[in-house]
């Protein structure tokens, strides 16, 4: 009772926890000699049995932290006994082939989960992706609960990882890099992640110090494996902010399997929540495919596909924001005119042939295509009043404005157009041989990206437009009259037609062996990327890095459950198009690829707390960095500076308990410390616009006392404040402000009808294999977080004023989830 009131007081929930059994599940397909499906295979494990299907399907429910012997038996075939000591919730693919002649008896050793811990990989499950709660659910809200990862945007999927920014981390669905629309400024602009949630098998993460075989990056690694399915099945979500459908099936002969996803996201009940009154139609949808056809046992041919159109159709009308303090409140009104309409298009196609050669070496080849067209028109009117608060307590005009300090406007333009094709061909292979293991790529790309710029901005403030601040001479309006021609506070205007060509490359070598009593495990590679950029105007550029990688793991014989790891290496990042646009949007074709070398240190201690299993990771890292392409971040939107004419570090801790806090359901507990700084032209070191310096986050998972089937979600993130504060005109040397700390709680209850271990044989929930109803509550406390500042300046004297542009205050939603 004491620990369950810990958890519950720190978490201030009046839900108390329960137990259920532990159990972990397997499934596959069973086969004879001549890869044909076996029918009525008979399957038993203990007290537990099931026969497989016509498809030679079958699906076993087994006790999770033992070991199991399981047993297949057929009248034709011999019996095949294995053993399997799974984690809790665990599922698990084996496939045995049953012969007519041999008697086969096998251990299996579940290894995957080791080696992922040995490379300093977290492990998400899709179960908890898909019923976590949060304004932008999916796999990237389930990272923002792991250290080192930041994002103080709910509107948003991008995330930081450790002192990098949006741009520094790779994504890969099933081998096959994929990319995101350039030009997005907002988050509320993003649409849907590229992540089709209901169609992920595994998830993998990596924060730093990842294996050459992983591109060129300089921050994380996010590694998506999407379902082979072994039998029908159907999946929906709906809830207030949309849906979700996703259908999946093999064929009778098993040689051909596929799943289907479609999603469909209207972001007004968050957006509409905010303090600026507008209309406001932002839809998302998209469509995706994942097919695998099985020529022979030997060749795999598998697609994937994906095609989403994001329109954000956008009409503020009014605004008032209130700040300042008790005793001297001041209210910003806004009112708006104008509009803003954005579209952007994306279609992915990826095919990928697979040749087994052999059980020890495989071949691949892959080619995948990417075109987008993004379109972003805007022009809007702000014209605001700044103005004092009545704060008499008791008088009819409590909280009206009243008095006017300062009057101004400001007009913004955009005709942003953009179209980028992007083209892969790439050939894999994984050789084994006792204890080594040769990983080897070969890949090339082609980027032929079409964009054109014009952004202008011109500010009106007390009667006098207002020029850009580094002008010279100096702007001193409104105080004293200035002669000068007209000139827009911010003006850019580009047209570029650029080529990039890459060739790329890796090779590494992996080894598991004995050091005395302890396991050992070793890696090394090296990376080798060439890039070419070339178009209209542009003088051509050629550059080629190198970037050597190693990791070093042991497990000591203990008695305690320990593995330590290190791991270094030179991380290169050649700068993909937006890298090489300047901040007047023009392409700099010499701009060199950003150099980081990494250190990591890691300890997985895994041990068990009132008999049930946890694990406690700790990494402390490096990073040293050279040739540093500065930015400014606004929002979501990065501009680079396009120069390399900065240096930078960061450092820091991070750590995590995970474990069964209530038994039969994993959470955890997250703590980062980050320290990252740059230096600029020599001129000192001062905060990256990514310093995050702490992060606590937990994501917790319980259930109602003697009302198992209530399920209870929590997801708890604390940063702290991020530079960016300050205005975007403003040298950060001379002006070093924070953002305040982003605090958000998302809570959500399920009440679960229909799950594996309550099936129904008659009446209308027959039909489902799960079926659950619930609502979320987002952003519980209703914190005021704040993504940016608007600044205006009153009419007395120079002052300027911080008004806090927040983001979604507390909504609520209602979801159901169901499974055919």
């Amino acid at each position: 009772m004491k620990t369950r009131f810990f958890v519950f007081a720190l978490f201030f929930l009046s839900i108390i926890v329960t137990g259920y059994s532990q159990t972990a599940t397997i499934r596959g397909i069973i086969l004879d000699e001549n890869n044909t499906p076996v029918a009525n295979v008979n399957i038993k494990a203990d007290n537990k049995g099931t026969e497989s299907n016509n498809n030679g399907f079958y699906i076993l429910e087994i006790p999770a932290n033992k070991a199991v012997s399981i047993e297949f038996t057929h009248i034709s075939h011999k019996k095949v006994v294995s053993v399997f000591n799974l984690k809790n919730a665990e599922d698990y693919e084996f496939n045995p082939v049953m012969s007519t002649s041999v008697e086969q008896i096998a251990t299996v050793i579940v290894t995957n989960k080791r080696q992922r811990d040995i490379e300093g990989v977290i492990t998400l499950k899709p179960e908890t992706i898909r019923k976590i709660p949060g304004a932008n659910a999916g796999v990237e809200n389930l990272l923002l609960t792991l250290p080192g990862v930041n994002n103080n945007n709910e509107l948003s999927t991008q995330y930081s990882v450790r002192g990098g920014n949006y741009d520094e981390n790779l994504v890969y669905v099933n081998d096959i890099e994929v990319y995101r629309p350039f030009l997005i400024r907002s988050g509320q602009q993003e649409g849907l992640s590229f992540v089709n949630t209901d169609m992920v098998q595994n998830v993998d993460f990596s924060a730093g110090g990842f294996q050459a075989k992983y591109g060129d990056k300089l921050s994380s690694v996010l590694d998506i494996t999407y379902k082979t399915p072994y039998a029908f099945e159907a999946n929906a979500d709906l809830s207030l902010l949309g849906g979700s459908l996703s259908l999946e099936n093999m064929s009778k002969d098993t040689k051909f399997s596929g799943i289907v996803g479609l999603r469909y996201r209207d972001n007004s009940l968050l957006v509409n929540a905010q303090e600026t009154e507008t209309n406001f139609k932002p839809t998302f949808a998209d469509a995706q495919a994942y097919f695998t056809y099985k020529f022979t046992s030997k060749f795999h041919l598998s697609f994937l596909g994906n095609a989403s159109i994001n329109k954000y159709n956008y009409q503020p009308q009014t605004r008032q924001t209130n700040f300042g303090t008790l005793s001297e409140p001041i209210a910003l009104l806004v009112f708006y005119e104008g509009q803003e309409k954005d579209a952007y298009q994306t279609y992915f196609g990826a095919f990928k042939g697979t040749y087994f050669v052999n059980d020890d070496l495989t071949l691949k080849l892959i080619t995948s295509r990417y075109y987008t067209t993004e379109e972003e028109y805007f022009d809007i009117l702000a014209q605001y009043r700044l103005g004092e608060v009545n704060s008499s307590i008791g008088d009819e005009n409590l909280g009206e404005v009243e008095y006017s300090e300062g009057v101004g406007s400001q007009l913004n333009h955009g005709r942003n157009d953009l179209d980028a094709l992007i083209t892969n061909i790439e050939h894999k292979g994984d050789f084994k041989i006792r204890d080594n293991r040769f990983e080897w790529s070969l890949k090339y790309t082609n980027e032929d990206i079409r964009d054109r710029l014009i952004e202008w901005e011109v500010i009106d403030s007390a009667g006098f437009s207002i020029r850009p601040p580094k002008t010279i001479p100096v702007n001193e309006q409104p105080y004293v009259p200035y002669n000068g021609p007209l000139e827009p506070y911010n003006n850019v205007r580009a047209t570029n037609n650029t080529q990039i060509n890459r060739l790329q490359a890796y090779a590494q070598w992996s080894k598991r062996a004995t050091l005395g009593n302890s396991d050992v495990w070793y890696n090394a590679g090296v990376r080798a990327h060439n890039w070419s950029v070339s178009g209209d105007g542009i003088s051509s550029s050629n550059q080629t890095v190198f970037s050597p990688r190693a990791q070093f793991a042991i497990k000591p014989y203990w008695e305690k459950d320990m593995l330590f790891r290190i791991a270094a290496g030179l991380y290169y990042q050649p700068p993909f198009y937006r890298e090489l646009r300047d901040a007047d949007g023009v392409v700099q074709p010499d701009v060199k690829a950003q150099q980081s070398f990494h250190l990591v240190l890691g300890n997985d201690y895994s041990f068990k707390m009132w008999e049930r299993p946890f694990k406690l990771t700790s990494e402390a890292y490096y990073k040293n960095l050279s040739d540093v392409n500065p930015y400014t971040l606004e929002n979501v939107r990065i501009r680079y500076a396009a120069n390399n004419n900065a240096k930078a570090y960061a450092y820091g801790l991070d750590m995590r308990l995970n474990g069964e806090f209530v038994p039969g359901t994993e959470s955890w507990f997250s703590f980062g410390y980050l320290k990252t700084e740059e230096n600029i032209d020599n001129k000192g070191y001062i905060s990256r616009p990514t310093d995050q310096r702490l992060k606590f986050a937990a994501l917790f998972q319980d259930y109602v006392p003697n009302m198992p089937h209530m399920k209870m979600y929590l997801n708890l993130v604390y940063n702290t404040g991020l530079p960016g504060g300050s205005p975007s005109y403003a040298d950060p040397y001379e002006y070093q402000n924070r953002l305040p700390a982003y605090k958000r709680a998302d809570l959500g209850l399920q009440f679960v009808l229909v799950d594996a271990n309550k099936q129904f044989k008659s009446g209308w929930k027959k039909q489902f294999k799960e079926l659950s109803f619930g609502f979320e509550i987002y952003n519980m406390f209703d914190a005021q977080n704040s993504i940016t500042n608007t600044w205006v300046r009153d009419v007395y004297s120079k002052r300027q004023y911080a008004i806090p542009n927040y983001l979604t205050p507390r909504v609520f939603n209602i979801r159901t989830t169901m499974k055919f």
